[in-house]
């Protein structure tokens, strides 16, 4: 999980990726930071990425509904060089499973800004489906959100999970 001896790391992490944050609802690292620090663990639980030892960006657990075996994971930066290697997809897979097989989760919830073409092929590609677009959803550095929907349910996790597991078995 994500603390405060992590912060010079993450700060370096994203100043090489500065545009990581136009279409995070919050502007600026210290903002972010402090934001995930103050993460309220039942209700958002924030992880540290590491590939090799390095600190290579952050993702969470968000908007956690126990009693509707619901959660979101978002908020999910890499550094650019880890960008198409298979740590986003290593990190997703761990994330997923540990909500539906630990937690029960029944749904796995993504939301983007509408506008973020790379995240939305990225989440179709995970195996995640549309769910719709929320119009005006949100105010972020880039202007107002249109937030794009995205799902996983347990129904479909043993066929993403086998999916997820072969594009990182490729990579090796």
């Amino acid at each position: 999980m994500l603390d405060e001896r992590h912060r010079e790391a993450l700060r370096a992490a994203a100043e090489e990726s500065p545009e990581i944050f136009r279409f995070l609802a919050f502007g600026g690292f210290e903002r972010w930071f402090e934001r995930s620090l103050a993460a309220e663990e039942e209700r958002e639980v924030p992880f540290v990425v590491t590939v090799g030892g390095e600190v290579a960006g952050e993702t969470r657990y968000l908007n956690i509904e126990r009693e509707h075996r619901r959660l979101e994971i978002g908020g999910t930066w890499l550094r650019r060089r880890y960008w198409e290697t298979g740590a986003n997809a290593e990190t997703k897979l761990l994330l997923l499973e540990r909500a539906f097989e630990s937690w029960g989760a029944m749904r796995v919830e993504f939301k983007t800004d509408a506008r973020n073409a790379r995240t939305r092929g990225s989440l179709l590609a995970l195996g995640a489906q549309f769910d719709g677009i929320f119009r005006k959803h949100m105010i972020v550095s880039a202007g107002i959100r249109d937030s794009a929907w995205y799902s996983i349910l347990d129904d479909d996790w043993p066929a993403v999970k086998e999916r997820l597991r072969a594009r990182l078995e490729a990579r090796r």
